[in-house]
């Protein structure tokens, strides 16, 4: 034991120069604790016979424990994965006007509740709220923190706890266990369903307004599945008619939404915005991170005094859009109102990305590399949107021993680099990789993939 007095105290080696430039980097408190941290550790796993480190291992020790302490858990990453919006990789990157608007924002005040103009108390809605209504034609808008979070607004605010129709077709559940009629539940609101789970008929719905106690009628796109076979379900604007005969509002939960035709991109119809607004639903809510391709936010749109009970109800301040996200979702709405959204917006980007173009970049990338080859694949857009639907893209391929441990020392580069095996062969799609981050990940396979030669 007489091997561990080499150890020094911890008031001798903090005022080491080593230490000196931790305290400076981490500050003196969290410097000291990883000094105690690694003593302890090297005398509480000490036998005899072990050699002492030497003031160099030890200061390595100790900056590699403050790293690891310091080091944040939300990093950016590569994706390569070929998924568009990809819900485990933050969804939809933002636009470069978007981030500069974060930017601005929050690093100093802002005029996020102040009216410049009057010089007094304003709202925090009305940032966005002339911009959706001048894209879409709604009559008002309110912004919430994500989509589910509207879903529960709504509900809450427009059932006052009595029976909401629902088709069974639409019981959906989405991304980390999120379900309809459990959300549905929590509001207050009482599950009224209809139909089957594969046929809905209008007069399933005609049948259930025959019931006083019917309050709301909401129809939950399904955005992550479809049904197929023997199926069938009334249009919406039938739907519409049926209900405002009987003075019942309509709710249409988008979950994705979109303001451009997909159908244009070689995709699937995913529904828009404006075509609901069209069929004359009262309300419409869907995300603002998915295909508008913004920062995450539940965007509802509407009837003024439908929107106006919104607005007042208590939940609105705790599901209330900050002044980050708002900026940010600014940014955005001003790509569509520009035309400007397929060359601003990285989802866009991405989606409307030649094919001929993704083969260039494919074949310069084995250029660079000098190995791997070229292989047709398939992109999708990801994200609960378009459940089904994918996009022809090219990709570029290896055959490498020992693959999932590739994959693993991809994960460890900076930044990390997202891929997928297909076929045995890791692949890379070229679609989904940000024009600005393609020489980093040049570089990083460059060092990391096994030398073909």
């Amino acid at each position: 034991m007489n091997e561990l007095r080499q150890l020094p105290s911890i008031d001798q080696f903090i005022n080491t120069e080593a230490m000196t430039g931790c305290i400076s980097r981490y500050g003196r408190p969290l410097t000291i604790e990883s000094i105690r941290l690694v003593l302890n550790k090297i005398r509480s796993q000490y036998t005899p016979g072990d050699s002492i480190p030497s003031e160099i291992d030890l200061t390595s020790m100790i900056v590699e424990q403050l790293e690891t302490w310091t080091a944040l858990t939300l990093r950016e990453v590569i994706n390569a994965t070929g998924v568009i919006i990809h819900t485990n990789l933050g969804r939809a990157p933002i636009s470069d006007s978007a981030l500069q608007a974060i930017k601005e924002t929050a690093r100093a005040y802002s005029s996020l509740e102040f009216d410049i103009e009057k010089g007094q108390r304003g709202s925090r809605s009305i940032h966005v709220e002339d911009y959706l209504k001048q894209l879409t034609g709604a009559e008002a808008a309110l912004v919430v923190n994500n989509n589910a979070a509207a879903v529960l607004l709504i509900l809450s605010a427009l059932s006052n706890r009595r029976k909401v129709v629902i088709a069974r077709s639409q019981l959906v559940e989405i991304g980390g266990g999120f379900r309809i009629p459990d959300v549905m539940k929590q509001s207050g609101a009482k599950l009224f369903e209809i139909g089957t789970t594969n046929r809905v008929h209008l007069h399933d719905y005609q049948k259930a307004i025959e019931d006083e106690s019917i309050k709301l009628i909401m129809r939950a796109h399904r955005s992550n599945f479809q049904i197929v076979g023997f199926t069938s379900e009334p249009a919406l604007e039938d739907i519409v008619t049926v209900a405002h005969q009987a003075n019942i509002p309509v709710v249409d939960d988008l979950g994705s939404g979109t303001l451009l035709d997909t159908s244009e991109f070689g995709l699937g119809h995913e529904p828009m915005v404006q075509e609901s607004l069209a069929s004359g639903v009262d309300l419409v809510c869907f995300s603002g991170d998915k295909l508008l391709g913004g920062p995450q936010a539940g965007i509802i749109l509407g009837k003024t005094n439908l929107i106006r009970k919104l607005k007042k109800h208590p939940l609105a301040r705790a599901v209330r859009a900050d002044k980050l996200c708002l900026s940010a979702l600014s940014a955005t709405l001003l790509h569509y109102l520009k035309s400007e959204a397929l060359a601003e917006i990285p989802v866009w980007i991405m989606i409307s990305q030649p094919l001929d173009a993704i083969h260039r970049r494919a074949l310069e990338w084995i250029k660079y590399l000098d190995q791997g080859k070229v292989i047709e694949g398939k992109s999708t857009v990801g994200g609960g949107s378009l459940p089904g639907e994918t996009l022809p893209t090219w990709l570029v391929a290896f055959k490498v021993p020992q693959v999932n441990k590739l994959l693993a020392n991809l994960r460890k580069s900076e930044p990390p680099i997202i891929a997928r095996l297909e076929d045995d062969h890791l692949v890379l799609d070229p679609r989904t990789v940000l024009i600005h981050q393609e020489e980093t990940l040049l570089i990083n396979l460059r060092e990391i993939l096994p030398n073909s030669g």
